[in-house]
């Protein structure tokens, strides 16, 4: 008889790790608080326009990175998905002069030497960055210990290159966009760079520019809905099981080990499974793998776990926060690159938050997007506003809130793009307690900041005494992001493997 594998959350860890558990011969069923799965990889339909909410670019696009055979694996990419690489990636406009970030950084190189010759020195060396960063793709091992079918490999000469290129990236993580801005003489480069790093320091920006200059970081087309329905299409036939609108209440432990997990009442039209008691239902299980934010699992636990991983990641783990602006147009805006910057004539206030670049990922030229002769548009506005919206919501500002920044927004876009003047047909603001209402995660954040406290390490799976229970996510590897809750699955599925014998049946290569 099939081990019996519950999966509680269905965003793209979950997703992947009931895929994996499916194809190393586990019973696996998913329960899903929401409606749909994907969690932040999300997107959704407001007036005839599609707002994407997660997806921006995907790392393992390319096909060569030792991630695509993974999202392969798990039905996210296969031969059928086009995937675009926009060029420029980014353009800065600074006093009507395109400045700009190409996927080719030899084209950037050029491209900046012609902007500014006194500059020529910092510019070779922010390029050389560059290329020493594209060695640092994500490598993809197998856990001690663990029997696979096929064993991941990573060649000495690979993981020098890579553990160097960790050494340089770290380096940069302590130096903020600012300070480095202030190396070039050329105001405009140093405002693109300023612009293009959202305060994380300059290593973000490095570690994004060194994974697009080795050909990753494509947009898959459509964005995340059709990413997810495909990995939801694999997982249901492999024979797996989603229980949508379920959230777990709790894990039931007898004796330091899991027997399944604690549910609300089973969705209507879905039918019944397991025993009723109360208004709860317990559903059986041999092992649980825990998908949701681990900032948030306490009330999974009659006991609060305790271990020292998970204390480290509460003292070290600062939220990653984004408030989307989401704007549906009535004009072509093909013309304008993909992912534009600019300086908007005042700044954009939020909260204590100030933004004096705005960043706009333009969709005009994905169909899937907007009707024909329209587009769609999304600014992202990070920083930490989660006890602002909260205190809006209470004392019932909270849509007022709204319209305000999106009056604020649209006028700095009317005077940037004149062709948009009364043009805007629909907007939206999706919040930090937006996330954390559909999706459940700690203060509505979809990844790690990466301070000079947090390390580029993995948190353990398991709890120590706890058998049966593993965990994955995308804060179990910070930063975060797609990539790590794909690997965080695999990892979690592997422990299980280990604990129950199993083999784990790796990735076909491609």
């Amino acid at each position: 008889m099939k081990k019996k594998v519950i999966v509680i959350g269905g965003g793209i860890a979950g997703l992947s790790a009931g895929i994996y558990a499916l194809r190393c011969g586990f019973e696996v069923s998913i329960f899903e608080r929401h409606t749909l799965a994907g969690g932040v990889c999300t997107s959704w339909k407001r007036g005839g326009y599609l707002f994407e909410g997660g997806m921006h670019w995907l790392t393992g696009s390319g096909k060569n990175e030792g991630l695509h055979a993974l999202w392969r694996t798990v039905g996210a990419l296969d031969d059928s998905v086009n995937i675009h690489y926009p060029e420029p990636f980014a353009e800065f406009d600074w006093k009507g002069t395109p400045i700009r970030l190409y996927r080719d950084v030899n084209a950037t190189e050029q491209h900046w030497l012609e902007l500014s010759p006194a500059d020529a020195k910092e510019i070779r060396k922010f390029c050389n960055n560059i290329r020493k960063l594209s060695k640092l793709g994500k490598p993809v091992r197998d856990l001690k210990g663990v029997k696979v079918t096929k064993k991941r490999r990573l060649s000495l000469s690979r993981l020098f290159s890579a553990l160097l290129a960790l050494c340089r990236l770290r380096a940069y993580f302590k130096v903020s966009a600012k300070e480095y801005a202030a190396r070039f003489s050329h105001e405009g480069i140093g405002e693109m760079l300023c612009a293009s790093s959202y305060e994380q320091g300059m290593g973000m920006l490095f570690l994004t520019m060194g994974s697009l200059t080795r050909g990753d970081g494509g947009f898959p087309e459509g964005g995340s809905l059709p990413f997810v329905q495909r990995m939801v299409n694999t997982f249901k036939a492999l024979g797996g099981k989603i229980h949508y609108k379920t959230p777990v209440r709790r894990l039931i432990l007898e004796k330091g080990k899991t027997t399944g997990v604690l549910v609300g009442d089973t969705a209507a039209g879905d039918k019944a499974v397991g025993d009723k008691t109360g208004s709860y239902q317990t559903f059986p299980a041999d092992a649980v793998i825990v998908t949701v934010d681990t900032m948030a699992i306490e009330h999974l636990f009659e006991t609060p776990p305790k271990a020292p991983w998970l204390k480290k990641m509460r003292k070290a783990t600062e939220p990653t926060m984004v408030t989307f602006v989401s704007l549906g147009i009535n004009a072509s805006l093909k013309h304008y690159p993909s992912c534009y910057l600019f300086k908007p004539p005042k700044p954009i206030g939020l909260s204590t938050q100030t933004y004096p670049f705005l960043s706009v990922n333009n969709y005009a030229s994905n169909p899937t997007f907007s009707p024909e002769g329209k587009s769609t548009l999304t600014l992202l506005l990070p920083g930490d506003t989660y006890d602002f919206w909260k205190k809006a919501q209470e004392e019932g500002r909270y849509l007022q809130e709204k319209q305000k920044l999106a009056k604020a927004v649209i006028a700095a876009l009317e005077a940037q793009m004149p062709e948009i003047q009364n043009q805007v047909e629909v907007w939206d603001i999706a919040t930090p307690l937006t996330y954390e209402r559909y999706c459940g995660n700690w203060k509505g954040s979809w990844m790690t900041e990466l301070t000079p406290n947090v390390k580029l390490a993995a948190y353990p799976a398991t709890l120590k005494g706890l058998k049966g229970v593993y965990f994955a996510g995308q804060r179990m590897m910070p930063p975060g992001g797609l990539p790590m809750a794909l690997l965080s699955a695999r990892a979690a599925v592997q422990c299980l493997c280990r604990e129950t014998g199993t083999t784990f049946v790796s990735e076909t290569a491609t």
